[in-house]
């Protein structure tokens, strides 16, 4: 599986590419700046692009910039962007292309390697990987939105499908039984008219409808 890295500090950086290196990951590019990385995914696109949302030389939001580009260069190209905290607007960047194989992880919360490796796999393979974070953050509101049909656990379940869990993880986060979350699932997926015959991946597109509208309640 191909990867390309962007990141600006140098240490954060070579220990990107030797952890994902040594777990099955070709490390074809490990950039420090927006040229490079502008560069590196211009023709030949990796099966997924981790970078940093500020990048040289502005240190604003190049990374994010470069990568929302080149998913629309190259449709649902798997892209898993770091930043020190989470910033709604560019949250809402990263979801509005309503494609998979998206991740937002939060620097200081990366801690856990075998978890890190496990999200950017599965953001590779077109799922998400959501830092829990960042999705309390977003669906922190109070006005209606088209979701308010999903109970309570519903939305409990939803989110955690945000954050990349799968149901037998969701099951044991919140004390249930699988059939229970299998349940609770398929109420989520009629409830926002995803029925089995509906193209794409409907895990994906149930959290990322969640997602957007949480951030438009924002």
């Amino acid at each position: 599986m191909r990867v390309v890295i962007a990141e600006d500090e140098p240490l954060l950086r070579e220990g990107l590419a030797l952890l994902l290196g040594g777990r099955g990951f070709e490390v074809v590019s490990a950039v420090g700046d927006a040229d490079a990385l502008e560069a590196a995914l211009a023709e030949d696109p990796p099966d997924v692009v981790v970078t940093d949302i500020r990048l040289p030389p502005g240190h604003r939001d190049e990374g994010l910039r470069i990568a929302t580009a080149a998913r629309r260069r190259f449709p649902g190209l798997p892209v898993v962007v770091l930043s020190s905290y989470v910033e709604k607007e560019y949250a809402r960047e990263l979801l509005s292309d309503g494609h998979g194989g998206v991740g937002y992880l939060l620097k200081d919360r990366v801690g856990d390697v075998a978890e890190f490796v496990r999200s950017v796999r599965r953001v590779a393979e077109g799922g998400t990987a959501i830092d829990g974070e960042v999705v309390s953050q977003l669906v922190a509101r109070s006005r209606p939105d088209p979701l308010a049909a999903l109970t309570p656990r519903e939305r409990e379940v939803l989110a955690l499908m945000a954050e990349g869990l799968d149901n037998a993880e969701i099951a044991e986060r919140l004390v249930l039984t699988e059939r229970a979350v299998l349940k609770h699932v398929g109420n989520v997926f009629t409830k926002l008219d995803l029925p089995p015959s509906s193209p794409g991946h409907r895990r994906v597109r149930a959290v990322l409808a969640h997602l957007r509208e949480a951030h438009r309640g924002s």
